[in-house]
């Protein structure tokens, strides 16, 4: 059996990333879904993982390239698997446990220093632990986990399967 070709696969991951992105934008726009910190920090760990997709498709890459660029890919899945969960936990607590809800981004990047905006964006509030919207049981970031974990599998996959 042929594997598929790396650079066709990059591409592919690159097109799904723009899928997952689009999604998230029609929520906000479409839905008036607001997006939280940890939401805009989970968009931010997917556009890592496009950007380094887009990157090998274009660089069409050997075998330590592709292995590279796989490890990159999963270390930024990681990442937004990462904040997933603490969005899932923060979901799953107990209503009188969830964190106060602090202002809004905007308003953050107005007013308080960058450590503090990119503290709230790293650890989320009472805002994150809302679920505004659900699909067959999953709330947003139980979406998001899914598909941050197929991209660490992905990725995986790229760095150690063999040419």
């Amino acid at each position: 059996m042929t594997l598929p070709n790396p650079r066709i696969t990059f591409l592919l991951v690159f097109l799904f990333v723009i899928f997952l992105l689009g999604c998230a934008f029609y929520l906000e726009y479409a839905r008036g879904l607001e997006p939280c910190k940890l939401c805009i920090t989970q968009r931010v760990m997917l556009l890592g993982v496009g950007l380094v997709s887009l990157i090998a498709f274009l660089h069409n890459p050997d075998t330590i390239g592709r292995r590279v660029y796989g490890l990159l890919v999963s270390i930024w899945a990681v990442g937004g698997l990462y904040f997933a969960g603490r969005q899932l936990w923060l979901q799953s607590l107990p209503e009188d446990q969830v964190p106060a809800c602090g202002p809004g981004i905007s308003y953050m990047l107005d007013a308080f220093p960058a450590t503090d905006v990119f503290r709230a964006l790293l650890t989320g509030d009472g805002n994150c632990a809302e679920v505004q919207w659900t699909m067959m049981g999953l709330s947003i970031p139980g979406w998001s986990a899914l598909g941050f974990a197929g991209l660490i599998l992905f990725g995986g996959w790229q760095a150690f399967r063999k040419p």
